[in-house]
């Protein structure tokens, strides 16, 4: 006796089919690069981007101002004017979802990019 299938079996194999491609699809790398950035924010406007591959520094003039600096995968507020200047003190920062806030200035810098394996950073 053989296996006999009903129109309704194969268009279940079918769907089945085409859905499973569809997530296979769904999880592959996009091809970017990765490359994580340096995005500096201003009163919620972004101001500049750099990559964090490459050192350089960028100063952002506003009711006070900020040096940010990239150096050796790391980025960080070298510099300010500041009352408190917490954000000078606050350390380097170098993974995907970090970000260094001056509130006095209005100014966030952020790294985005691909986040790779982790889900989020805790401290």
């Amino acid at each position: 006796m053989g296996l006999r299938f009903q129109k309704g079996d194969i268009l279940a194999i079918a769907i089945v089919a085409v859905l499973a491609v569809a997530v296979a699809l769904a999880f592959l790398p996009s091809g970017d690069t990765g490359e994580a950035q340096v995005e500096i924010y201003h009163q919620g406007q972004l101001v500049h981007t750099m990559p964090l591959s490459r050192d350089g520094s960028y100063t952002l003039t506003g009711t006070y101002t900020n040096v940010i600096t990239v150096a050796d995968g790391k980025v960080s507020v070298t510099a300010s004017d500041c009352p408190g200047e917490d954000c000078v003190h606050s350390a380097a920062i170098s993974s995907v979802g970090r970000s260094i806030v001056c509130l006095p200035n209005g100014v966030e810098v952020r790294i985005v990019g691909e986040t790779g394996d982790v889900d989020f950073v805790v401290g």
